[in-house]
């Protein structure tokens, strides 16, 4: 098996469920492999089950990018919708299945070998790379928040994250954000509801005035912003008015749409509910999650670059968004006018599914335009490109 293959097979054989599994014992074998491979690399210890691995290789010119992947997978799910066991990667016909084939450990794996590859060569890169592989993605981002916390982060021209795009260019992600909605009524018998504020159907009308409001934002990639109830609880009995519920919303900003607009226009629907209640209700909001959309221009430089070497494998440059987030919010923040691209060698379709794959030449074709695009690739390496 060649030997990016096999990095990617044990990469791949590293539980690293999050919230589940120890997400510390990928950054130490990443750690080492990079060491064994003459990179300067360290592990970054945040808790008892979660770290990152930081990498640099120095450049010529004292400019910097950064390479990010994130260490950790979404859970299993259930076992019996996979053909194979998905903490084992399997091949079968041109493909290798497991957990995180394509979200992200493809990205990840590809990146990990490139720099051993170039550690090994002893040669210098034109710009430095920093490489961070983050912890705790999935969820809280505790991962890249420790990067930040810590200034490990370099003044960069680049930040590149190898989440799944399938080798076309992510120009834009979608940011999230996860509002918890309070809301408080007046109880009374369920024979007289007039008498009572029915908190239940007060939080249901806030989020349809919202909804309607937030997905008339677009954007030429990602397409509308989007909101739906992901929890909802409430109600004291089947015959008693709900004095008090509680809703969890979802919602995907794109560029254009931020924190401070959303809460605005919650903040003014829930005043205008109050008084239409005859102010007997009441209403609470809380930021559970937030991450910020982001986007790079067509005409960028970068984007201009990666358009070409990707062209100079005979496919189309093909621009598209990305509707999950990723740690680029929290890496970014403070220098949101860092460039980021989304590029990486998984199916974004695949991502969090059953019987999730990498397609083999994908994944060797995402290496052989890294060499490219960033000119790392030793002379002795030329043949493969």
């Amino acid at each position: 098996m060649d030997k990016e293959l096999e990095l990617l097979n044990e990469i791949l054989s590293i539980p690293s469920v999050n919230g589940k599994d120890d997400e510390r014992k990928i950054a130490e074998f990443i750690c080492k492999y990079l060491q064994d491979n003459h990179v300067k690399a360290k592990v970054q210890y945040i808790d008892d089950r979660h770290a990152n691995v930081l990498a640099v290789i120095p450049g010529k010119s004292g400019k910097n990018i950064i390479w990010n992947g994130h260490l950790d997978t979404v859970p299993y799910g259930d076992k019996d919708e996979w053909d194979s066991e998905p903490a084992v990667p399997v091949k079968r016909d041109t493909k290798i299945y497991a957990r995180g084939a394509s979200d992200m450990k493809s990205g990840l794996a590809a990146m990990v070998y490139l720099l051993g590859e170039l550690g090994n060569s002893g040669e210098k890169p034109e710009k430095g790379i920093y490489f961070f592989g983050t912890c705790d993605e999935e969820k809280g981002g505790i991962g890249a928040k420790k990067i930040l916390e810590s200034k490990q982060a370099p003044n960069a021209e680049l930040l590149l994250i190898g989440e799944p795009t399938g080798c076309r260019l992510g120009v834009a992600q979608k940011g999230c954000l996860w509002l918890e909605l309070k809301v408080h009524g007046v109880t009374s018998h369920g024979a007289y509801p007039w008498e009572g504020c029915n908190a239940i159907e007060y939080g249901m009308e806030a989020f349809v005035r919202l909804k309607e409001w937030i997905e008339g934002f677009g954007h030429r990639v990602l397409g509308n912003a989007t909101v739906q109830i992901t929890m909802a609880e409430g109600g004291i009995a089947s015959n008693m008015t709900p004095d008090c519920a509680k809703i969890m919303l979802d919602i995907r900003t794109v560029p254009g749409l931020d924190v401070k607009m959303v809460l605005k226009q919650m903040e003014a629907i829930c005043e205008k509910l109050y008084v239409e209640s005859g102010r007997r209700s009441g209403f609470e909001v809380n930021i559970m999650n937030e991450r910020r959309a982001i986007e790079i221009s067509s005409e960028h430089d970068w984007v201009k670059h990666f358009s070409h070497c990707i062209e100079m494998e005979n496919e189309p440059a093909e621009e598209i968004g990305i509707n999950y987030f990723t740690d680029a919010s929290i890496l970014t923040e403070g220098c949101e006018e860092m460039p980021v691209l989304l590029f990486g060698p998984g199916e974004p379709h695949m991502a969090h599914k059953p019987n999730e794959y990498v397609e083999i030449e994908k994944y060797k074709q995402y290496i052989r335009l890294l060499c490219r695009i960033f000119d790392i690739c030793p002379q002795k390496w030329k043949k493969m490109l």
